[in-house]
């Protein structure tokens, strides 16, 4: 079981260097808030697991913010950082924040996108937003995209049909998926998109009762 506490500190310190360090030019400016974001998030996930849910909550906000902030002179086609800034307010528990940034994230295109991950961005946006008869229509297009989860998708799709039995299979399945990872972001082996799908799903009456090392106790 990791040192939840220590692996805090050590993302908090990444941050910091980071923050230290930001430069100008664009393109080395969006990859330096890329991982400070990253660390943020480390930091967040990591007080989460320990049970310090305000700092947790904290970090979670702050790395929303970087994420949001990098896209400017990100890449074309970023949309992970979108999903990520998302997935953290939900994990904080922050509905105002998810709601303008499931905004933004639809603003930005995804609805539109060519990519799965586009579209996986905006699946999880409209599910947000409560629009479920769209989050279905995207999702649907998601199957057999091999960058995208076929649990995760399983799990979109049955949160916008409110398919209760579908929703525990798909995220009792997720759930599996990470217990066997071997890598994880920042390596904080914590359970994060089944943390922000059961948000989703509470209070649609369909949240799952789960059990994890990987999740909050």
């Amino acid at each position: 079981m990791p040192d939840w506490d220590e692996q805090a500190q050590a993302a908090q310190a990444r941050y910091e260097d980071g923050a230290a360090r930001l430069p100008d030019e664009p393109d080395e400016r969006q990859r330096q808030l890329t991982r400070m974001a990253n660390a943020s998030w480390a930091a967040g996930l990591s007080l989460l697991m320990a049970g310090r849910l305000d700092h947790a909550r904290t970090w979670l906000l702050r790395a929303a913010e970087i994420y949001r902030r990098s896209w400017a002179d990100a890449p074309p086609d970023s949309w992970g950082r979108p999903i990520a800034a998302v997935k953290a307010r939900l994990i904080a528990g922050d509905g105002a924040g998810a709601e303008a940034d499931a905004t933004w994230a639809v603003g930005l295109g995804a609805t539109r996108s060519e990519s799965p991950i586009g579209r996986y961005a905006a699946t999880l946006a409209l599910l947000v937003l409560v629009d479920d008869p769209g989050a279905a229509v995207l999702a649907s297009t998601l199957l057999g995209e091999e960058t995208v989860p076929e649990s995760v998708t399983d799990a979109l799709s049955a949160l916008a049909e409110h398919d209760a039995g579908g929703y525990e299979s798909a995220i009792r399945a997720l759930l599996e998926d990470f217990e066997v990872r071997e890598e994880f972001l920042e390596d904080v082996p914590v359970a994060d998109t089944v943390l922000a799908l059961q948000a989703l799903a509470e209070p649609r009456g369909l949240g799952v009762a789960l059990e994890s090392p990987l999740l909050p106790g």
